[in-house]
């Protein structure tokens, strides 16, 4: 199975949030921000407490937001964007995975591969928690996408 493919802007960075917001760090920070402003919230309206907490526990909450919504995926795409500008073809064979462009390739067997997720625009393939690639889905038809998780359940979950 093959597929050439280049990055939409928009997309790999919808992608870079889908990556953040699925890492369990971050889950349990938002559950905790969110805790502490609802108690906060109820602790004000209920005069028990100054408005600083509350207003505190709304900063944090915001600043978090913008940290994982927007700043982390943009400074992250900055980072990389030659590597978006360019045209890829990767192909997905029985032994592993080759990603090549006209700079050269590289190949990666099944084993090297953590985890993989897929999200609305891409399939993300982790080599560690936080080192990924993402193949996206623009240009593969749903016979392909079927095929492809198949391919990624039989040659990631294997080990």
């Amino acid at each position: 199975m093959q597929h050439a493919f280049t990055y939409d802007k928009k997309k790999v960075i919808q992608g870079l949030r889908y990556h953040f917001v699925q890492r369990p760090e971050v889950k349990v920070l938002v559950v905790l921000v969110n805790v502490f402003a609802i108690v906060a919230a109820i602790l004000f309206y209920s005069k028990k407490i100054r408005p600083e907490p509350f207003l505190l526990g709304s900063f944090i909450w915001v600043m978090m937001m913008a940290s994982f919504w927007y700043i982390l995926p943009n400074s992250i795409y900055k980072k990389a964007i030659d590597t978006f500008k360019d045209q890829f073809t990767i192909a997905f064979k029985d032994y592993g995975v080759t990603l090549e462009n006209e700079k050269g390739f590289i190949h990666w067997d099944w084993n090297q591969f953590s985890h993989y997720f897929e999200s609305p625009h891409f399939f993300h393939l982790y080599f560690s928690s936080r080192s990924f690639f993402m193949v996206p889905k623009d240009g593969m038809g749903e016979e392909f996408r079927h095929e492809l998780r198949a391919a990624l359940k039989k040659g990631i979950n294997t080990k």
